[in-house]
């Protein structure tokens, strides 16, 4: 199986631009969908489809657990205080 970390975080790189985009133009919701693809993309090109060969439990480890933990909490924390902030309008 041929390594696509690349193709994965290029595709992520062009989805980003093209939420850009959404947000100057308009459509927000577009502008939102391409961002959570944008990073579901780039999650993917660090930790899924990177392998050449083996299954995925061969390849993590504490390490890289530790780190997606981390990055899910963040996330999680961040969408938490949006939660917690009153409704605009």
């Amino acid at each position: 199986m041929a390594n696509r970390s690349r193709d994965w975080f290029a595709q992520a790189e062009r989805d980003l631009e093209h939420a850009r985009h959404a947000r100057r133009d308009g459509p927000h919701e577009w502008a939102c969908f391409a961002c959570q693809q944008a990073a579901e993309k780039a999650a993917k090109a660090l930790h899924a489809n990177g392998h050449p060969d083996g299954a995925p439990f061969e390849h993590y480890g504490p390490l890289q657990s530790e780190m997606a933990i981390a990055h899910a909490s963040a996330i999680v924390a961040f969408v938490r205080a949006r939660l917690a902030e009153p409704a605009a309008g």
